[in-house]
């Protein structure tokens, strides 16, 4: 390579390295969890207890299960990250709720497969009335 190029090239790798660098901090505090996540920014604002904290404790209730979603909703005035865990083996999903105030367990609720086709389909009629 010529040196007028290599010359050329370094403030751009520079720049190109520097900029990986800032968002390395941003990677690490937000590491993906590998559940789906449902929430809200004005919820999350809201929340005194940590979604990651929250999920220690929901896992804590359910030993041996593997979280697959988790919604951040307000219920009836109650701020509450809701759980959706798989236990393998077993059929149907447990579902925890952990105050997101507190960081108490509200309830835990064992779902069958049918329950779980009811709610989704509720869940689906309550978002098309909530469009415009």
């Amino acid at each position: 390579m010529n040196q007028s190029f290599k010359r050329s090239m370094l403030p751009i790798l520079s720049a190109l390295i520097a900029a990986g660098g800032a968002f390395a901090p941003l990677a690490a505090q937000q590491p993906d969890p590998g559940y789906k996540r449902d929430l809200p920014a004005a919820l999350v604002k809201q929340a005194t207890v940590s979604e990651q904290d929250a999920a220690k404790t929901a896992m804590a209730k359910v030993p041996n299960a593997r979280i697959r979603a988790v919604e951040l909703e307000n219920e009836d005035g109650h701020l509450l990250y809701s759980y959706e865990l798989k236990v393998p083996g077993r059929s149907g999903i447990e579902e925890v709720n952990v105050d997101a105030k507190t960081g108490a367990v509200v309830n835990t609720e064992h779902e069958t497969p049918k329950t779980e086709r009811g709610e989704a389909k509720q869940e689906k009629l309550e978002k098309a009335k909530s469009k415009p």
